[in-house]
C-alpha cells in the first residue's frame, strides 16, 4: 500500500534566521539550501526578496544552485491596502527572485484586518485574491499562507475560510494553515483543521506552527492526522521567540510513527547529520536532548535500564536510533552497574578481555570516584584510561613527579605564568620550564616540552575546549572544582576529566590524561 505523501517546506532560511542570536551570511544560506535538498524536502523558502540586500542577493545566486529535489521558494506579502499588483514592489521582487514558488502570508483574522492593515474585510480579500492571481499569472507556482488562521477561525469562522476560499479559488496549489502565535493546543488545532478539510475538501491544506505553548510538533502532526498534506517547519525548531515545529522531530514522526512519505527515499537516515550542519553554520551549540537527533537521544545511564536493553533493544527505545542516522550511547556513572560498563567495554571494542572480577571492581570504582567530584559520563576519554590502566601489562609511558606553577604581578608589568614539569619520559629524567598565557596554559606547554622529544606523534595534540564547573559554590574560593578537557589531533576528539579544590591540581589530572590516551591507544594497536 503506497505512503500518504506529505510536502516538507523547510523555512531555516526565513523563520529560522528570525530567531535570537542567528544571522545568516549569503554563503551560509546557500550551503544550508544545499543541504536542504540533499535531505529531500519538498520546499526550501530561502526569504523574502523584497526586505533586503542579502536576500535579494541569496535568490540571485540560489537561481544557479544544482537543485536536485526541492523547490525554492520565496516569501512575501500581499499588496497593500488601495495598491494595484502591478505597482507593488514587494510583489516585483518575487517575481524578478526567479524562484518557481511563491509563498504569500495575508491576514486570517479579521481583528487583524482591522486593528493591523486598517482596511476592510472586503479589500483584504481583495487583496488575497488580486495577489495570487497575478503572480499565478506570471508563471509562478503560489502557496498561501493564511497568518492568524487559528486564532482567526475561533474569532469569526466564515471570515477565515473565506480568505482561504479567496487564495484558492485565484489559484492557490496550497492553503496553510498558521498558528502564528503559537497558543494552540493539539486538540484545538486537529477540530479546526478537520472543519477547514470538511469546508474546503478540494483544496490542500498546511499547517505552520509556532512554539510558545511548546506544542508546535505536536500541533503539526495532529494537523496531518485531521487533513493536511503540506508542513512548514525548520532544523532544530530555530525560529522567532519560542521557534518553529522542528523538523527533527516532525519529519520522523511522519516517516516512522505515521508511515507517511515526507522525504526522498533512504534520507531520513541523514537527519542527525543535517541538525549538526545547520547548527554549526548557525553558530548555534547543538542540543544534546533533542529528540530523535540529539547526541543523549539514544543515551542511557540507569543501570536498570542498561541491563533491559542488553536483552532487548526496544525495551528503552521507541525507534532504531541508525533510522535517523543516530547512535546507541551507554554511560558510566555513580548509577551504573556491572551491565553498564559491560557494555561500555563492548562499546569501546579495545581488544581486550574483561572477566566478572574487573567489571564488578570497574563498577565500584566508578561510585567512589564520581562521589569524589570526577565525572566519566562526559569525559569517555578519562574511563577509558581507568580500564587500560587496570590492564596486567599497562605501562605508563610517563610520570609527572612534581610541577611547579607560578603566577606573578608587578607594578606595571603583565601577570606572568611560569610552570616547572619534572617527569620520567620512556624511563629519561626531564625537567622542563615554559611561559603561558595563564597557569593552565604555561604548565600545558611544559609538559608538551617534557613528553615530545620521546613521543613526537603528540605533537598534533592540542586542546580544543576546556571547561570548569565548581561544584560546592557555598565553599566559595576553596570549593571542589571539576576541569573537563577537549583534546584532539585533528582525527579523533576524547574528552578528559581531573576534580580537585585546587583547580591547577584538577586541569593537570585532566591534561595528563589528554596526552596518555592517545599514546595507549597507538600502543595496543
Amino acid at each position: 500500500m503506497s505512503r500518504q505523501h506529505v510536502e516538507i517546506l523547510d523555512t531555516t532560511l526565513r523563520d529560522g534566521a528570525q530567531r535570537e542570536g542567528i544571522s545568516f551570511s549569503v554563503v551560509d544560506k546557500l550551503r544550508i539550501a544545499q543541504k536542504l535538498d540533499e535531505l529531500g524536502v519538498s520546499y526550501v523558502e530561502g526569504g523574502w526578496p523584497g526586505s533586503n540586500p542579502k536576500d535579494a542577493e541569496f535568490f540571485a545566486r540560489a537561481r544557479e544552485l544544482p537543485w536536485a529535489h526541492a523547490k525554492l521558494a520565496a516569501f512575501g506579502s500581499t499588496r497593500r491596502p488601495g495598491s494595484d499588483v502591478t505597482d507593488d514592489p514587494n510583489l516585483k521582487a518575487m517575481i524578478d527572485s526567479g524562484a518557481p514558488v511563491a509563498v504569500i502570508v495575508g491576514k486570517a483574522d479579521i481583528r487583524q484586518v482591522y486593528d493591523v492593515l486598517r482596511t476592510t474585510p472586503e479589500e483584504n480579500l481583495a487583496m488575497i485574491r488580486e495577489s495570487t492571481a497575478y503572480l499565478c499569472g506570471q508563471g509562478l507556482q503560489v502557496i498561501f499562507d493564511a497568518e492568524h488562521y487559528f486564532d482567526g477561525y475561533e474569532a469569526n469562522t466564515e471570515y477565515a475560510l473565506e480568505t482561504c476560499r479567496a487564495a484558492y479559488e485565484a489559484g492557490a496549489s496550497c492553503l496553510v494553515l498558521c498558528e502564528t502565535n503559537g497558543g494552540m493546543l493539539p486538540g484545538q488545532v486537529y477540530r479546526i483543521v478537520s472543519e477547514t478539510h470538511q469546508a474546503l475538501p478540494e483544496a490542500r491544506l498546511g499547517m505552520h506552527a509556532h512554539n510558545d505553548s511548546g506544542m508546535a510538533d505536536a500541533n503539526t502532526l495532529v494537523a496531518v492526522e485531521a487533513g493536511a498534506t503540506h508542513v512548514h517547519g525548520t532544523i532544530n525548531g530555530y525560529g522567532e521567540r519560542c521557534g518553529n515545529a522542528n523538523l527533527c522531530v516532525v519529519i520522523p514522526g511522519l516517516e516512522i510513527k505515521m508511515a507517511c512519505k515526507a522525504l526522498l527515499a533512504d534520507s531520513l537516515h541523514t537527519l542527525a547529520e543535517t541538525s549538526n550542519y545547520v547548527a554549526e553554520i548557525a553558530n548555534m551549540s547543538p542540543d544534546d536532548h533533542q529528540p530523535y537527533v540529539g547526541r543523549s537521544a539514544f543515551a542511557h545511564k540507569a543501570g536498570l535500564h542498561v541491563n533491559a536493553l542488553a536483552k532487548s533493544a526496544q525495551s528503552y527505545q521507541h525507534v532504531e536510533p541508525e533510522l535517523v542516522g543516530n547512535q546507541q550511547r551507554i554511560l558510566v556513572s555513580e548509577l551504573a552497574g556491572r551491565a553498564n560498563v559491560s557494555a561500555k567495554l563492548n562499546e569501546l571494542n579495545m581488544g581486550l578481555d574483561f572477566d566478572d572480577e574487573i567489571v564488578r571492581t570497574l563498577a565500584s570504582e566508578l561510585k567512589v570516584r564520581e562521589s569524589q567530584g570526577f565525572q566519566y559520563e562526559g569525559a569517555e576519554g578519562s574511563f577509558e584510561l581507568l580500564v587500560r590502566r587496570r590492564q596486567a601489562d599497562y605501562a605508563p609511558p610517563f610520570q609527572v613527579l612534581d610541577f611547579l606553577v607560578r603566577v606573578e604581578k608587578r607594578s606595571n608589568t603583565e601577570v606572568l605564568a611560569e610552570a616547572t614539569v619534572k617527569a620520567l619520559v620512556d624511563g629519561h629524567p626531564m625537567h622542563t620550564a615554559a611561559e603561558g598565557d595563564g597557569p593552565v596554559n604555561a604548565l600545558d606547554r611544559a609538559m608538551r616540552k617534557a613528553f615530545l622529544p620521546y613521543y613526537p606523534e603528540l605533537e598534533p595534540v592540542h586542546l580544543h575546549d576546556y571547561k570548569v564547573r565548581i561544584l560546592d559554590p557555598e565553599a566559595t574560593t576553596g570549593a571542589l572544582t571539576r576541569v573537563m578537557i577537549d583534546a584532539t589531533n585533528g582525527e579523533t576528539t576524547w574528552t578528559t576529566v581531573g576534580c580537585s579544590v585546587n583547580i591547577i591540581e584538577a586541569s593537570f589530572q585532566a591534561l595528563l590524561d589528554s596526552y596518555e590516551l592517545p599514546l595507549l591507544r597507538r600502543f595496543s594497536s
